[in-house]
């Protein structure tokens, strides 16, 4: 196994064609976004790409907030979103290696308020509520087969009680949320469908009870202390703030613009499927440690077989639910434990390795790890709206880089 320091070199970028990358096709994947930024469809951005422990590319483009015309810097803060998720994932499986948990284990042996959980069913045009037949588990939050959904994923009767209820919101605790979500029906039995929600949320709670402290204190104590991410938060220190990036006032494209989390301010509720903000370095060292499966810089946080276990397809025979889950998790992919994973080369429609694995936030953040290419890369930026195309026209031209 190859086992990688990352090499920041006080921002140093090593020239791409001694780590097979193409100069001329890392140049052409800048052109592709500063034409965006020229269009004024993308406000910003901050592009990295490493290969075999090394940036090949560390760029930014744009401004940093369109308000002021304030220039990207390579240190802008981004709101991640949902790629807080593998972060989390790690501190579970944290727990798991030392024996505070099985994955085997009901939720509700950690968190008591969701060991009478109903599941809505529809019977003869009825809306029912019924028993569960199997308790979800934290493996079921670590793949999202806890029955669990997101409130803007559908407009089912669950997700319209998850919207009447605010589940949501910032302005409550972890406990407070978790009590609240455990009282609302399932959309699935538990185990039978992947379905994008609140599985990680959930699992930031139970992290909190089996810790006996606060996920972000956990996670600064655990993981971002001991791998070097110093700028990554549930809020943006006050000395900080001036570098938080942000999206376009009014969509380019002409639809609703989404209102994105304020991070000045200190919320209730540390989401662990959603909360972080982080800069490109920073999640550039979190993607180094798990392409170095558990490691970096002689820090070891995971046994490299656990990150292995983590990376690969638990869902089998388990279908994807139809609609807003299938866009996210499309033809080709499987999903491990807190991250989609690439079962077979073709079949998406973007390229990419067997066993490579990546998730995105939803302002527009993405990234991908690459194992077999030895090659990571991330696209920082703040357009909600467009976070799709931006997603797949990324992976296109970093793939379309690699010479060797």
């Amino acid at each position: 196994m190859n086992r990688h320091r990352f090499q920041e070199d006080n921002f140093g970028v090593v020239p791409p064609d001694s780590i097979g990358i193409c100069p001329q096709r890392i140049r052409r994947l800048v052109d592709a976004l500063q034409a965006e930024v020229d269009r004024q469809r993308l406000p910003g951005a901050v592009v990295l790409i490493a290969r075999h422990g090394k940036l090949a590319l560390f760029e930014s483009l744009g401004v940093l907030d369109p308000a002021t015309g304030t220039p990207m810097e390579r240190d802008a803060i981004f709101r991640i979103y949902s790629m807080t998720k593998p972060v989390v994932s790690v501190a579970a499986m944290m727990l798991m290696e030392q024996g505070k948990l099985l994955l085997s284990d009901p939720v509700a042996r950690y968190l008591p308020e969701y060991a009478n959980q109903k599941v809505a069913r529809q019977v003869e045009g009825v809306l029912q509520l019924q028993e569960v037949r199997q308790m979800a588990t934290v493996q079921d939050l670590l793949r999202h087969t806890a029955g669990l959904t997101y409130e803007f994923m559908g407009n089912s009767s669950v997700q319209r009680q998850y919207a009447q209820n605010r589940i949501g919101s910032r302005e409550r605790s972890n406990a407070e949320f978790s009590l609240q979500l455990a009282a609302l029906p399932l959309m699935f039995e538990p185990g039978t469908a992947w379905e994008y929600g609140r599985s990680t949320d959930v699992l930031g709670r139970l992290i909190e009870v089996i810790s006996g402290t606060t996920l972000g204190a956990y996670l600064r104590e655990n993981i971002f202390a001991p791998l070097g991410m110093d700028e990554t938060w549930f809020s943006v220190p006050q000395q900080h703030q001036y570098r938080i990036a942000e999206p376009f006032p009014r969509d380019p494209d002409g639809a609703m613009q989404m209102r994105l989390v304020d991070l000045r301010e200190d919320p209730a509720m540390e989401s662990g499927g959603g909360g972080l903000a982080s800069t490109a370095l920073d999640y550039a060292r979190f993607m180094q440690f798990m392409l170095n499966r558990g490691e970096l810089d002689g820090v070891r946080l995971l046994g490299s077989r656990t990150v292995a276990y983590m990376t690969t397809d638990h869902l089998g025979s388990i279908p994807v639910n139809s609609g807003a889950s299938r866009e996210l998790l499309p033809l080709g992919y499987g999903f491990g434990l807190g991250i989609a994973v690439r079962k077979e080369t073709g079949l998406a429609t973007e390229p990419g390795s067997v066993g490579a694995y990546y998730w995105g936030g939803m302002a527009g953040t993405t990234f991908f790890v690459d194992p077999a290419e030895d090659l990571f890369a991330c696209l920082m930026l703040q357009a909600p709206n467009q976070r799709e195309y931006y997603r797949r026209l990324f992976r296109n031209l970093v793939y379309a880089t690699l010479l060797d």
